[in-house]
């Protein structure tokens, strides 16, 4: 990967860590996610489903639903998404319907991944899209938030 790029990546995943620590003071499972085209930020988003009481209230949800009201197309062709776990099926899923270009994630998800952990739905041939993937960046601290948030449940 060229080194401007992974600047960028660290930069914006970055940012998506910080919509992670959102979700964590809320109580929620923390995952933050950042959608970006031309190198700007378009759309952010943080998990909510406690708070909405909506399964389907991901951070990449949520930050889909905002880049295709900001751009007024629910194609979002040339567009990255970073999120600070490997996004599960139904993201997975929602990221190909929506022609998102490139996938950058944070920490696999060894449980639910659908990025190539469990499944790999975003670049499976069958499909009419296929995605971009980029794993790892700040893997260590998107990992730690996770590692932390559970373990504070547990003890409680």
């Amino acid at each position: 990967m060229p080194y401007e790029q992974h600047i960028n990546d660290e930069t914006f995943m970055h940012r998506a860590l910080l919509e992670a620590k959102k979700s964590y003071l809320k109580g929620e499972v923390p995952v933050g996610a950042v959608i970006t085209l031309d190198g700007h930020v378009i759309a952010r988003a943080h998990n909510c489903i406690e708070e909405l009481q909506d399964p389907t209230a991901h951070a990449e949800i949520l930050a889909i639903r905002e880049a295709s009201a900001k751009l007024r197309s629910w194609r979002l062709v040339g567009t990255t998404l970073y999120v600070t776990l490997e996004p599960c099926s139904m993201c997975a899923g929602a990221l190909v319907l929506a022609r998102i270009t490139r996938l950058v994630y944070g920490a696999p998800d060894p449980k639910s991944g659908a990025a190539g952990s469990i499944i790999n739905l975003v670049e499976h041939e069958l499909l009419n899209h296929r995605l971009n993937v980029t794993s790892g960046i700040l893997k260590d601290e998107c990992s730690a938030i996770l590692k932390q948030f559970f373990s504070e449940l547990r003890d409680s």
